[in-house]
């Protein structure tokens, strides 16, 4: 079992930072693929980045590509998404998730091939 819990959202104006955390419990974390997805007013839920479980490999949706970056620290069993030059479409609710399933160096991008989710954090992005 993982449970995680989500932090670090808030109102920000666009071009502005955030960094997200998600605390992680549980002996699984080390052993996750660890991702962040978001849901938008209206939308579905969508990807946005994800980091293997040994931290090597990570992998960002195109919109957020070069403005994000995931990060891990297995010590910690924390998660974190720095987000940097944040945009108006940026707002929406975030989540984090853990793949329990992934192999070491593998990251997917899936919704359903997370099995534990976070209760989310909102972010809101406007002036």
């Amino acid at each position: 079992q993982v449970q995680l819990v989500e932090s670090g959202g808030g109102l920000v104006q666009p071009g502005g930072s955030l960094t997200l955390s998600c605390a992680a419990s549980g002996r699984t974390f080390s052993s996750s693929a660890m991702g962040w997805f978001r849901q938008a007013p209206g939308k579905e839920r969508e990807f946005v980045a994800v980091i293997s479980r040994n931290g090597g490999t990570t992998y960002y949706a195109d919109s957020v590509k070069g403005r994000f970056t995931i990060s891990r620290d297995n010590a910690r069993n924390t998660v974190y998404l720095q987000m940097n030059k944040l945009k108006p479409e940026d707002t929406a609710v975030y989540y984090c998730a853990a793949d329990s399933y992934a192999s070491r160096w593998a990251v997917r991008s899936g919704e359903s091939d997370f099995d534990y989710w976070g209760q989310g954090t909102q972010v809101t992005v406007s002036s």
